[in-house]
């Protein structure tokens, strides 16, 4: 399972605010899967810094330093 190894790390924490929708749809997934709903918002993060992450600070890949050469 994926949140177990989620658990051994550290956390900060943090205040967000979702809609009553987006709350509601969350419960029943947690009800449904006992999966904590705090694991379904970090996957959703890592999932957004994964999209943007073209626009982050890091290492350029084999393939962006191939692409960048003159």
């Amino acid at each position: 399972m994926r949140h177990s190894r989620d658990m051994s790390r550290q956390k900060i924490s943090t205040t967000i605010y979702i809609t009553p929708e987006q709350s509601a749809r969350l419960k029943l997934l947690h009800q449904r899967t006992k999966v904590p709903i705090a694991v379904y918002i970090r996957e959703g993060i890592d999932l957004a810094l994964k999209h943007y992450e073209h626009l982050l600070p890091g290492q350029l890949s084999l393939e962006d330093q191939k692409a960048a050469k003159p």
